[in-house]
């Protein structure tokens, strides 16, 4: 993984070489409905509140759990022996993102959802929030995290999202045979170009011309910058939007020509 000085040094090449996040300057329609209508949408919607609650609570939660790693690890190079507090610093997505992953789902109408990496069960949330009667598939390989999500979302009175526990190499074939076609995809479990790319293309085989899937941390490592510029130019994937921390994948034919979009968020 890069260090914190080459990722900022990363991050500023990308500021400056980006399009702004007000959509000035893109000249595809659908990609400036997407800054003006989802990345840029304001609203407070009615989820947001007591999923940030419970992110709160992990953040002050300073219980110890075994947690199994199937991934290239966390940044800060925990133990396997984390408290929630850690976990919940080190893996959960900062609320803008899920927020994002939220509005998504919701703008997009996505019914079939599936995400590699519960981790505590915030971004599940929000991606269940988007559609009640929709269904969210979230795969986490860690037993014990993966019982603290269920626990959450529980909680949070949600009832369409469901947890698999297991190596990713054993669930998500099944999980793809059970769900047929899939709307959006989260993937945000392990961190290396290899399994990036294998769940890629097993990804294939359920997706629809309407199915959008969320790479994450696409800039975390050489291995993950590679594995994004072969997603990008795989000739199935007609549209991408490089947002630095996650990088968004659709394959709409209606696009006739492929394009790469890199908008500051």
């Amino acid at each position: 993984m890069y260090g914190p000085i080459t990722l900022a040094i990363k991050y500023i090449r990308y500021v400056m070489a980006s399009k702004n996040g007000k959509g000035h300057g893109i000249h595809s329609p659908f990609v400036f409905e997407f800054v003006k209508q989802v990345l840029n949408d304001t609203q407070n919607y009615y989820c947001y509140a007591p999923i940030e609650n419970c992110r709160q609570l992990f953040l002050k939660n300073s219980e110890i759990i075994e947690v199994q790693d199937f991934g290239a690890g966390s940044r800060r190079g925990l133990s396997n022996q984390r408290s929630i507090s850690a976990i919940a610093a080190s893996s959960l997505k900062p609320k803008k993102y899920g927020q994002l992953l939220f509005r998504m789902a919701n703008f997009y109408g996505a019914e079939t959802i599936v995400e590699l990496g519960t981790s505590l069960g915030i971004t599940t949330a929000y991606l269940a929030s988007a559609n009640s009667k929709g269904k969210v598939i979230s795969l986490e390989g860690s037993d014990n995290v993966a019982k603290i999500a269920a626990e959450n979302i529980a909680g949070l009175g949600i009832k369409n999202a469901e947890i698999i526990t297991g190596n990713f190499d054993d669930t998500l074939p099944e999980v793809l045979k059970k769900a047929g076609q899939v709307d959006l995809v989260y993937v945000d479990g392990n961190h290396r170009k290899t399994p990036t790319l294998q769940y890629f293309q097993q990804l294939m085989a359920a997706k629809n011309d309407r199915t959008i899937l969320v790479f994450d941390d696409i800039h975390w490592s050489k291995d993950m910058e590679e594995a994004w510029e072969i997603i990008k130019a795989d000739d199935r994937v007609m549209l991408t939007i490089d947002l630095f921390f996650i990088g968004i994948v659709f394959f709409r034919q209606e696009f006739k020509v492929k394009q790469h979009f890199s908008i500051r968020f």
